[in-house]
């Protein structure tokens, strides 16, 4: 069974749902959370002599599950090792806590009378996901000034994988 499409999640139109007590884990209504896609936070050379940052930043408030994080990072990372290899700091900043429940439907022939419909439609955990806001970074990446464009295009491909509209701001920090 493949999992459902990222459409289907990326409104924020219910509550936050993060239940998921270490101490006592049989007061949860969900017992054992969805482990997430994403581990890696920080790639790259975290230099100090970087004077450009670059950030892709929210235009309207989406959920991202954790696996389209994931393949925007890889995306992002993979461009920027072979185009300037060791010479940026990239890192993911929002992190998936919120549980994501999905009904499961039967379908085919004579479905309606084994499926319930939405009778007690709780659901099951099947992932997580981070919840962005409007105008929140999503992305930060710091490099050379001399790597703009290769930056630039890390970061817009980076966009192409999640969904949602988005933004990319560019800070110069002055030489001292």
């Amino acid at each position: 069974m493949k999992i459902r499409p990222g459409r289907c999640v990326r409104n924020l139109n219910s509550q936050a749902y993060a239940r998921y007590s270490v101490k006592k884990p049989k007061k949860n209504y969900i017992r054992a959370l969805p482990r997430t896609s994403l581990l890696i936070f920080n790639m790259g050379a975290d230099k100090p002599d970087f004077d450009l940052t670059m950030r892709l930043v929210s235009r309207q408030d989406v959920q991202l599950r954790s696996n389209a994080l994931e393949a925007a990072r890889q995306s992002a990372n993979k461009y920027l090792e072979r185009e300037t290899p060791e010479s940026y700091y990239f890192r993911v900043v929002p992190y998936p806590h919120n549980v994501i429940r999905e009904k499961k439907f039967a379908t085919g022939a004579g479905a309606d009378r084994i499926s319930q419909g939405m009778t007690l439609a709780f659901g099951k955990p099947t992932a997580v996901a981070a919840r962005v806001s409007e105008g929140q970074t999503v992305m930060e990446l710091r490099v050379a000034s001399g790597n703009k464009v290769v930056a630039r295009e890390a970061m817009r491909r980076a966009s192409t994988k999640l969904s949602g509209t988005y933004s990319v701001s560019m800070e110069v920090r002055k030489a001292q």
